[in-house]
């Protein structure tokens, strides 16, 4: 099996487009019907010894050209989704920044994605000494990102402020370039401000009378969230016990670039849930997803039996999706700006990739993507069927009412530097229950 072909073909791993459409009737999917042979024991053991050896050594220990150029591309990006770091990865990146302004765009973004994600401080110089010289908005966004993570001074911000007016000309109708000058200036406080009242917010969805999944995430994206569904009459999902269902999941793309750039974290906000599919990509596996649409992906989709007021802004549209309250909590509206920036295809899926390449993190067992929402799955290493499947739970939880359709909330509950646990999101809504009016 050449699993270079494999491992190509499938490396962006939330960017699948696939045409999906809303079930009308109730189904809940068998486990035992579910395989994936990528699971397999040998699967696993050929694939990781091809990634280590061929993809990362051979590639980032031979010489950067035009007739390598690709190839230190599918590395880098390789690393980024398993979080690879040794010397063979320092050696590539170390090439690819040497390089910099004689590669490609495409390279050049995959050096600085690299580089976020496994050397967070050890570029910070050679990128401080770029991002003057970097005429691509997107490029220059990333390169600022970088050197914000290592010092996010008021002095720093204000150089990078005066940075984007010189080198960008109507810099503010550049999206990208606009989220970069928000985050800059309100990320550190973002951090620390409260979240308005979710009574509101769930009884908001209630009276709206769309299906929703909720994704409850910390500020760090390192620790892992819960989600939990409320169905069109406001009920949340409960199982034979009356216990809230609760599933954990994984908000945190390989890279951890923010939400306004491809492949970074998934950001917070709405998303309309149009259908059920599977994927045939092979780190996805073929459990059945919920495909999510962003806003600007598919506007028709996104606003599917919801009224839009054609003489209203977009946005102004898209925050009628939300109480009062809510309508202004600015990170709330991550998922509208990063639409509008390019972001696409961020779905809720499973995922068969061995968590061994993230033993010692945070989130382990789950694993990170290329920007979606993830959850665990065990798959037997014999032969290659699911074992236990967060993600089959979510799916079947969400079909327990007929229609495929629905919505998307993410939400940063706040920046405790712990996974989520599900007393915290039990807690939320029995508060909510008991504000409820008795019947």
């Amino acid at each position: 099996m050449n699993f270079q072909k494999i491992f190509i073909t499938t490396l962006f791993v939330c960017a699948i487009h696939s045409y999906t459409h809303a079930q009308d009737s109730i189904y809940q999917y068998d486990i035992h019907s579910i395989q994936s042979p990528f699971t397999l024991a040998a699967r696993r053991s050929s694939f990781e010894n091809y990634l280590f050896n061929k993809t990362i050594k051979e590639t980032f220990t031979g010489p950067l050209n035009q007739y390598t150029e690709d190839k230190f591309q599918d590395a880098a990006l390789s690393a980024v989704q398993f979080l690879i770091e040794n010397p063979y990865t320092q050696r590539g990146l170390d090439k690819m920044f040497d390089w910099y302004f004689q590669s490609d765009p495409y390279t050049r973004e995959t050096a600085l994605l690299c580089a976020y994600a496994v050397y967070p401080s050890l570029y910070n110089q050679k990128i401080l000494t770029i991002v003057p010289y970097e005429k691509n908005p997107k490029l220059f966004a990333m390169g600022v990102l970088y050197n914000f993570r290592n010092d996010s001074s008021d002095a720093f911000v204000r150089r990078m402020l005066h940075q984007i007016n010189i080198q960008f000309a109507n810099n503010d109708a550049i999206p990208v370039l606009s989220e970069l000058k928000k985050y800059l200036l309100n990320h550190v406080r973002y951090e620390h401000i409260a979240t308005p009242a979710w009574r509101e917010l769930f009884n908001y969805q209630r009276l709206f009378g769309q299906k929703t999944v909720y994704s409850f995430q910390r500020q760090n994206r390192d620790y892992s969230g819960i989600c939990i569904v409320q169905y069109e009459d406001g009920s949340f999902a409960k199982d034979s016990s009356g216990k809230l269902i609760t599933i954990r999941q994984l908000a945190r793309s390989g890279s951890g670039m923010p939400y306004f750039i491809t492949n970074g974290n998934t950001p917070q906000g709405i998303y309309r849930i149009a259908g059920i599919n599977s994927s045939i990509d092979h780190l996805i596996g073929p459990t059945p997803n919920l495909q999510s649409i962003i806003p600007f992906q598919n506007d028709y989709v996104f606003y599917r039996g919801i009224t839009y007021d054609l003489t209203a802004s977009p946005l102004d549209n898209y925050k009628r999706l939300l109480p009062p309250s809510w309508q202004d909590y600015m990170p709330m509206q991550e998922s509208f700006f990063a639409g509008q920036a390019g972001r696409r295809f961020i779905i809720i899926h499973g995922s068969t990739l061995d968590p061994k390449f993230f033993e010692g993190q945070p989130f382990y067992p789950l694993t990170p993507t290329d920007g979606c929402l993830a959850t665990s799955e065990i798959w037997n290493p014999k032969d290659g069927y699911l074992l236990q499947s967060d993600q089959l739970k979510l799916v079947n939880t969400f079909m327990r009412t007929p229609s495929g359709m629905g919505m998307l909330i993410l939400i940063n509950l706040d920046n405790q530097q712990k996974n989520i646990s599900s007393e915290e999101i039990e807690e939320l809504v029995k508060n909510y229950e008991l504000s409820l009016p008795k019947k």
